[in-house]
């Protein structure tokens, strides 16, 4: 079975880029099931339900969350295949996990959090490593296909030890937020794949997608109150990682960064 996880998608150019490059990307790999970071998708903040439907005709088939998930409810609240990190404090809109029935069964897709996001700690983030031992937990027993992790969250530390800490009781642990793909991707000795993070889709000419001049501008003086505009010029980036799962044991026999530069 093959699984893409597809990287931030931010902004209008986000949308472009995915829209652009994932049908023939599909095509070629012969992929099963894609799941994507949905939480920078409308304007970086948030899932508008229009801007799911467009990405979901291109073939993505379930939206991972963020610390951004919660600022645009309409998507989270109406349809089954967004969600948010699951480690928040109850009561909070949407659901952390879902699971999609594929051609090879069922896919367990889960969203996490880090507790430290920017530069403090958040209280409203519980601990991501008790979340998921309960949701395993209540998955016990039931055949799957395959689980996959998103964890969404600023410090290597974390993303490193959550994918250690699930090595053998998850097909795959994806870290994302930072929006630049890192070197680490690999499949942990236990069978898990990991990596830290796998980037962005949209603009590369920028700051994480944002106009590079505001945040410049901002860095000068904190005084300087701008708000962020994405940037919708230059050069457009996709990445994604893709694994190779083998279903009988729902471990991963490979993970595979996808990059992709599309000139301006």
């Amino acid at each position: 079975m093959k699984i893409l996880y597809v990287g931030d998608i931010t902004g209008k150019p986000g949308r472009e880029t995915a829209q652009a490059v994932l049908p023939d990307l599909i095509k070629k790999h012969s992929v099963d099931l894609v799941i994507a970071q949905g939480e920078n998708v409308s304007h970086g903040k948030g899932l508008q339900v229009n801007h799911a439907d467009e990405l979901e005709q291109a073939g993505i088939q379930v939206f991972t969350g963020g610390n951004h998930s919660l600022m645009r409810l309409d998507a989270l609240s109406q349809k089954a295949n967004v969600i948010r990190p699951a480690n928040l404090t109850e009561g909070t809109p949407g659901k952390g996990y879902t699971t999609v029935e594929t051609s090879f069964g069922t896919v367990l897709v889960v969203s996490l959090q880090g507790q430290i996001v920017g530069r403090d700690a958040d209280k409203e983030v519980l601990n991501p490593l008790t979340t998921i031992d309960q949701i395993l937990e209540q998955h016990r027993g039931q055949k799957l296909a395959a689980t996959i992790i998103n964890f969404h969250g600023d410090y290597s530390s974390e993303k490193v030890v959550i994918g250690q800490y699930l090595d053998g009781k998850a097909t795959a642990v994806i870290g994302d937020h930072w929006h630049v793909p890192t070197a680490d991707a690999q499949v942990l000795p236990g069978g898990t794949a990991h990596i830290s993070d796998v980037g962005m889709v949209g603009a590369l000419d920028s700051s994480l997608g944002v106009e590079t001049d505001i945040i410049v501008q901002r860095w000068k003086n904190a005084e300087t109150k701008v708000r962020n505009e994405m940037e919708e010029g230059g050069r457009r980036q996709f990445n994604a990682v893709l694994i190779d799962v083998d279903t009988s044991t729902a471990l991963a026999r490979s993970i595979e960064l996808i990059r992709q530069v599309i000139p301006a």
